[in-house]
């Protein structure tokens, strides 16, 4: 065989292959690509006539393949120019289809076994192939889907070689109501046999997850953010699905969960699952209590144990939050096990402890009231605490004991509560300092409406005819119920012709009330007898309000 009949025999083997074609679905930047389909130099270790390659011939041989997919890759760059793409657009794509273009090659060189094509070049056979398969139009219709072309040039690598599966499946999301840029998201992360899914084995999908719960019309939300459910067989799909039922979970449950947070059906192992709702167990919380929360919050299933349920629960733990609590929190405000340690909740203590709140009073602040660690600290918690200490009258000693009494108040907003509250609280004549040392006594006092403070002090001061001096020593009188507790209570007080503090008025249950009404009548009785006072004399201390002395 002469020289250069040789050399256009290897260049021509360079790019056949005798088994039906495919090509290697990964491009030359994924790690595992070598370990994928048998890359083109592993099938030339014979020559034409059956003899083993030398190392000089095999190194001619991957020169004329190489040769040969420069080629390639500009035949489809041309076919992408006159598909009207931009040549930025169009060489970007083609380089992230490095196996596509080797199955052009390969397809192309088997092309010249065919009596059509035994005479023609092999430009004109890569072309052939190109407008054949239909992959300009194809990636035209995908890019009008708003997919990206790093999306593009993954789906055209998975579907080896059946481009017209990647429409299909395309309809078929949008007919259950995937949208926009989550067609190429869904298609991508789905799997590699997504492509290889019929549409009855997707409707089945479907189908079963609604007779579970799932709305039809958030079928395109749920697969949009958790496209591997489209990958699982039928049986898996159940297995998932039973996992949560079998927690107590009610269909109407199940399909909210599913809808707030596809991922939790759809995203983990098995095994994953299983041992997060084990360790959710370890703090005291039964089955059913364990279904629930993760149907109020099932983001919970997205979370590390190693990584953040653990290093949060020590965290707790040092600060003397026991299990208890932390079941108390995690039922409370389940987004605290969400959040990050190290950059949400750790800057926040060290504020508290920067204020003055020792560190078994922040754990009691934190178990009171878990919501606070989901506030932000620049933006809520700092500017309530600046606002008690400047507007409210709160003074610096006593800024820790408000705060680790009544973490409610960071959770407040400014403008809408604490300053109209803060407002009506001085026209009613209290002192700014007054109202520090009130604030200081009742943190709360400050969380009331105007619409139901009102009622109580003018019931106070017109009825009761009590001094606003009463109020700002027991500033709890706001807290009681005006109907149920403060009126019934001042009737009983005016039958008898008794008077007392606000703070043994209220401050105590319906029995000790009665036997503290009974133990001032037998003591009146016991003065009258003795003649030390009478009848006349108790009713102005009672109606006189300039004469207003309290019994102890």
């Amino acid at each position: 065989m002469e020289p250069n009949q040789s050399q256009a025999r290897i260049k021509e083997k360079g790019c056949v292959r005798f088994n039906t074609p495919v090509f290697n679905p990964l491009s030359p930047s994924d790690p595992d690509v070598g370990s994928s389909l048998p890359p083109l130099r592993t099938l030339f270790k014979e020559n034409v006539d059956g003899e083993d390659v030398d190392e000089e011939e095999e190194e001619m041989i991957m020169r004329a393949i190489e040769i040969r997919r420069k080629v390639t890759q500009e035949i489809l760059i041309e076919a992408m120019r006159k598909g009207k793409f931009g040549i930025t657009y169009a060489t970007n794509l083609v380089n992230r289809l490095t196996g596509f273009i080797d199955f052009i090659m390969i397809e192309a060189a088997s092309m010249k076994r065919l009596p059509q094509y035994s005479h023609s070049t092999f430009n004109f056979r890569a072309k052939t192939v190109i407008e054949d398969s239909q992959v300009v139009p194809l990636i035209r219709w995908l890019k009008h889907n708003d997919l990206s072309y790093n999306r593009i040039s993954k789906l055209i690598l998975m579907s080896r070689g059946n481009l017209q599966s990647i429409r299909r499946l395309v309809e078929w999301l949008k007919s259950v109501h995937v949208k926009g840029e989550f067609l190429g998201v869904a298609l991508v992360n789905a799997g590699d046999n997504i492509l290889e899914r019929t549409n009855e084995e997707l409707d089945e999908i479907v189908e079963y997850l609604e007779c579970e719960g799932v709305r039809r019309d958030w079928m395109g939300y749920v697969m949009s953010r958790s496209p591997q459910l489209l990958s699982y067989s039928m049986e898996e799909v159940k297995i998932r699905v039973k996992f949560y039922l079998d927690m107590g979970l009610n269909k109407h449950d199940f399909g909210t969960m599913v809808f707030d947070y596809p991922k939790a059906l759809g995203s983990f192992t098995l095994e994953e699952m299983n041992q997060k709702v084990n360790y959710l167990k370890e703090f005291g919380l039964k089955t059913e209590e364990v279904g629930r929360l993760l149907a109020f919050k099932p983001h919970l299933m997205g979370c590390s144990i190693e990584e953040e349920w653990k290093p949060l629960a020590k965290y707790l733990y040092y600060y003397g939050v026991t299990r208890d609590g932390m079941r108390r929190m995690l039922t409370l405000k389940p987004m605290v096990f969400c959040i990050d340690l190290e950059t949400n909740i750790v800057p926040k203590v060290k504020f508290f402890q920067d204020l003055g709140i020792r560190d078994d009073a922040i754990g009691n602040m934190l178990v009171k009231f878990p919501t606070l660690l989901t506030y932000s600290l620049h933006k809520k918690i700092r500017p309530v605490v600046i606002f008690l200490m400047t507007k409210a009258g709160v003074s610096e000693k006593d800024i820790a004991k408000v705060i680790a009494m009544g973490p409610e108040l960071l959770g407040c907003s400014i403008v809408q509560k604490l300053e109209v509250t803060l407002k009506y609280y001085l026209s009613l004549g209290i002192r700014l300092r007054q109202l520090g040392e009130m604030i200081a006594d009742f943190p709360m006092l400050l969380r009331y409406n105007v619409d139901v403070l009102r009622p109580k002090y003018t019931y106070l001061r017109r009825t009761m005819v009590r001094p606003l001096k009463d109020l700002i020593e027991f500033p709890r009188f706001f807290s009681y119920s005006l109907n149920s507790r403060i009126i019934p209570r001042h009737k009983v007080l005016v039958e008898n012709r008794i008077s007392l503090k606000l703070r043994y008025m209220l401050a105590c249950s319906d029995e000790e009330f009665r036997k503290l009404v009974d133990s001032r009548i037998r003591k009146r009785r016991s003065l009258q007898s003795a003649g030390i006072m009478n009848d006349d004399d108790h009713d102005t201390v009672l109606t006189d309000p300039t004469r207003h002395e309290q019994i102890e």
